[in-house]
């Protein structure tokens, strides 16, 4: 087990630069539930915004009749509303579930406000 929490590796730096640590995953047996519901929270808001996405190039390209966009408008805003539902009972915010992943940025992109 103590394997799969081993030290990561610090991204690679640009020549003369010094390299930056690496670091480590910090686990906590009294947060692991709280933690792995973040978790899921994120992949679910993750996967919403994809088919969000791909719903709207649907809809931009003609391919849904007026019925179909309605529905899937109001699933997409039933599983948001459902999502922030969750989160709140659970003390997190949407902003919460936006992982940060280092040298790549955010794992979520920004809704527009």
């Amino acid at each position: 087990m103590s394997q799969a929490f081993r030290l990561v590796q610090a991204p690679p730096t640009a020549q003369g630069e010094r390299p930056r640590p690496a670091h480590r995953l910090h686990t906590d047996r009294d947060s692991v539930e709280e933690d792995l519901l973040k978790l899921v929270l994120t992949l679910v808001e993750l996967l919403r915004q994809l088919i969000e996405r791909q719903a709207l190039r649907r809809v931009d390209a003609g391919d849904l009749t007026d019925e179909q966009e309605e529905e899937l408008g109001a699933t997409l805003l039933a599983l948001h509303d459902r999502l922030a539902e969750l989160c709140v009972e659970h003390g997190f915010t949407l902003d919460d579930l936006n992982l940060d992943l280092g040298p790549l940025g955010h794992l979520l992109p920004r809704e527009p406000s």
